[in-house]
């Protein structure tokens, strides 16, 4: 599992800054500095939960709850990120991504549901008790 948390997390971390780039470089000539500042809110977000999921990674498997964490992170980065780029991009192709906007706040959900998860996980570890 840590094998693959590790990997997760630097793939989701090499998209973002790809993605960031692209946001920063070649989207502005493209869409409107509202769609720029909301794509950037995805890369930001996508590359705060790629160093979440190293960090998770990097944890000793006495960690409860390391899987669930792991599914609820990825899940909440494809929908929030995700559904941000489209939204986002909405502009540009002509289907309408305002249909998946119901995506975000799912994705948001999942995310803090790792971060609840993780907190009580590490309580309920024993890291940082004496021994």
């Amino acid at each position: 599992m840590k094998k693959t948390i590790l990997s997760t997390a630097c793939s989701f971390g090499l998209l973002a800054v790809v993605l960031g780039a692209f946001g920063a470089h070649g989207l502005k000539n493209l869409v409107d500095a509202e769609a720029v500042a909301t794509f950037e809110t995805g890369v930001r977000y996508q590359m705060y939960h790629a160093l979440f999921l190293l960090v998770l990674g990097l944890l000793p498997d006495t960690i409860p709850f390391k899987k669930a964490i792991y599914i609820c992170t990825v899940i909440g980065i494809v929908l929030f990120s995700f559904s941000i780029y489209m939204l986002s991009l909405n502009n540009l192709v002509d289907f309408n991504f305002k249909a998946f906007g119901f995506l975000t706040p799912i994705g948001g959900v999942f995310l803090i549901v790792g971060w609840a998860l993780l907190g009580y996980g590490i309580l309920r570890s024993n890291i940082g008790k004496i021994q």
